[in-house]
């Protein structure tokens, strides 16, 4: 590996999958502005997950949609008259 490319400035996150509500609490460098208080009664950067491997369908086994930002809806709007035609 080369030296002198990784950053020292490692401090510990809280992450939050905001489909689920999963907290977990790691180092990273990742900045945000928000933070949250944990049981430890500490304050902690917080960075919000759309999805992580406990509401991924890969790792639960469980097909749920996770639809951020009306992504399927746009889909069927614009494909709208494809999906009519096959269904006929």
């Amino acid at each position: 590996m080369k030296k002198g490319i990784h950053p020292k400035n490692y401090r510990m996150v809280v992450f939050k999958d905001m489909s689920n509500g999963y907290v977990f609490m790691t180092r990273s460098t990742a900045s945000t502005k928000e933070t949250v208080k944990m049981d430890d009664g500490k304050e902690y950067p917080l960075i919000k997950l759309e999805i992580s491997n406990t509401s991924h369908p890969f790792y639960t086994g469980k097909m749920k949609l996770v639809d951020t930002a009306g992504r399927v809806d746009k889909f069927m709007n614009r494909y709208k008259d494809h999906i009519d035609k096959r269904k006929k």
